[in-house]
């Protein structure tokens, strides 16, 4: 099926949600009409309480505004069926019933473990056959209108590696030590300017090649690392403060930095060793990559498309959420 069906079955899982039928909604008043088609005041309730079932273990800040979201989505989901149906996309029989069939495989289950998880969702298998055309067609949509038109570059793709090399396992540690001066974050500006230029005498003791250790011994403020020569141990990058975290990345080996500030103080870094272990080549993580890059733009897309959806329709909100 291609990148077109990536996902499709846990898009179809996802899709287990009760649906009630045109015949059976209650029409007790009209929330918004778009291209002339109607929107209820019980499809939006009905939203709602889907929207409050996603969201009850969301702080209450995120849960602010949601009829307003509701009303939303149901307006995109129209203005996307309408795009079906002027552009005459269709699902067959046999297609849905493959995608079932790829359901049951992926998940292990049985027809009969499918009707009862079906049965706990409170739908039936024709509902479900329904609610699944309804996705295909939306997907078939997505593909011609939105993905389509999308293209992920090889030099992108290797730009991205080496900018996300962590989450490929490469990484790499750090020995260093360094002087510390305790200074507040809120100092006044005379305590920093004094605290800056006894940190500057003690760097230029430093370069000048004085032993690092003893300067550490003799001057840190950290009493943790004093006594011991300014010793910081190993590290990676991620745990330290990101000022001396960051500073030593920039390093090579016997280099010392110029006074770094943190929120602790200022500090004065003497990198002593970087090891780097390797993680995954390139090749190997590529097509993980293309999927990533094409996703991120397959969602930057839609949101356009549903924007440029938006502002060519007749879209008249006759009730306030």
């Amino acid at each position: 099926m291609g990148k077109f069906f990536t996902g499709i079955i846990l898009f179809a899982l996802l899709a287990l949600q009760p649906i009630t039928s045109p015949a059976a909604q209650v029409i007790d008043g009209i929330a918004a009409t778009v291209n002339d088609e109607v929107i209820t005041t019980a499809e939006v309730d009905k939203e709602y309480s889907q929207l409050q079932r996603e969201a009850e273990k969301l702080p209450a800040s995120a849960k602010m505004g949601l009829r307003n979201t509701a009303l939303n989505r149901l307006i995109d989901k129209k203005l996307i069926d309408q795009k079906v149906k002027e552009l005459d996309i269709k699902v067959s029989d046999e297609e849905i019933r493959g995608t079932i069939e790829d359901v049951k495989k992926q998940n292990n289950l049985t027809q009969e473990a499918l009707l009862q998880a079906l049965a706990g969702q409170g739908l039936s298998y024709e509902q479900y056959k329904a609610q699944l055309k309804e996705q295909l067609e939306r997907m078939r949509l997505m593909g011609q209108e939105v993905r389509s038109k999308i293209q992920v570059g090889e030099r992108e793709m290797r730009e991205y590696y080496e900018a996300n090399k962590a989450k490929y396992g490469f990484d790499q540690q750090f020995k260093a030590r360094h002087i510390f001066f305790k200074l507040d974050k809120n100092a006044p500006p005379a305590e920093v300017a004094k605290a800056e230029a006894a940190a500057n005498e003690v760097l230029k003791e430093a370069r000048s090649g004085k032993d690092f250790a003893e300067l550490a011994k003799k001057y840190s403020g950290d009493p943790t690392t004093a006594k011991e020569g300014g010793d910081l141990g190993s590290f990676k990058r991620s745990e330290m403060l990101p000022e001396i975290g960051d500073t030593v990345a920039a390093m090579k080996p016997g280099e010392i930095s110029s006074v770094v500030r943190s929120p602790a103080g200022l500090h004065i870094i003497k990198l002593e060793e970087k090891t780097e272990t390797v993680g995954k080549p390139y090749d190997e993580v590529k097509a993980e990559i293309e999927e990533a890059l094409y996703k991120k733009k397959s969602d930057e897309r839609f949101s356009q498309w549903v924007k440029d959806l938006h502002s060519s329709a007749a879209i008249d909100i006759r009730a306030t959420p």
